[in-house]
């Protein structure tokens, strides 16, 4: 699994420096940016000690649509008591959970909202998953940084594809195929974006593991197949 970090519209290029630490000691090394601060600034190169490589390879984006356009999964980080989707994924439990979804899924995203005020619902709905980190605190408080560096740590033992500067092939059954047949399925049955029941099929879609992945792939296969004659 490749696992790349996001973050909407940082403010502070130190907060930006101090994550891309986060990132490469944690042994990733993908960071995206959506309208940042000066994110090469001296102040944020300072942050980034002897990871200025991260910054300078960090990919920009006019919006998170954008930035997330290319991957196969993407998790919304938040602290606030807003919840768009229903179920909560705690930070501890996000490698069992991606875990579970085995080779369907290959590009994840995790995304991290404003220093001031985190991520729209709009954002968090362009999103498959929401995580939140378990704080002691009725009042929790901790800042951009110290929350990437603790999602980098938590997700550190999942392995890293090697790039080998090819595109990669697409999974016949992979997770991203899987909503495209099942968007075609509720297109034909005029069931659109608007709709509760739209959102609720696409968020159960994303806590099936691997097998159920597969499953749902061979029945929306033959369904569309029928339909289509």
């Amino acid at each position: 699994m490749n696992i790349c970090f996001i973050l909407v519209e940082p403010a502070v290029p130190e907060n930006v420096g101090a994550a891309a630490r986060a990132i490469k000691t944690m042994g990733f090394t993908e960071l995206r940016l959506v309208n940042p601060c000066d994110y090469l600034s001296t102040k944020a190169k300072m942050l980034a000690h002897a990871s200025n490589d991260i910054l300078e390879n960090a990919k920009v984006f006019s919006t998170l649509a954008d930035a997330v356009a290319d991957l196969d999964f993407t998790i919304a980080t938040s602290a606030k008591q807003r919840w768009v989707k229903v179920d909560i994924i705690p930070s501890d439990k996000l490698v069992k959970f991606l875990g579970e979804k085995g080779d369907t899924i290959s590009n994840i995203g995790i995304v991290f909202g404003r220093e001031e005020s985190g991520l729209s619902n709009e954002e968090i709905n362009l999103c498959n998953r929401v995580s939140t980190i378990p704080l002691a605190s009725p009042y929790p408080s901790i800042n951009l940084a110290q929350t990437v560096m603790i999602y980098a740590y938590t997700l550190s033992s999942i392995s890293q594809q090697v790039d080998n500067g090819l595109e990669e092939e697409i999974n016949p059954e992979s997770f991203r195929m899987l909503q495209q047949r099942v968007k075609e399925l509720l297109t034909i049955a005029n069931i659109t974006p608007d709709m509760l029941i739209y959102g609720r099929i696409h968020e159960r879609i994303t806590a099936l593991n691997a097998s159920d992945i597969r499953l749902l792939h061979s029945i929306t296969s033959k369904l569309l197949d029928s339909i289509k004659g």
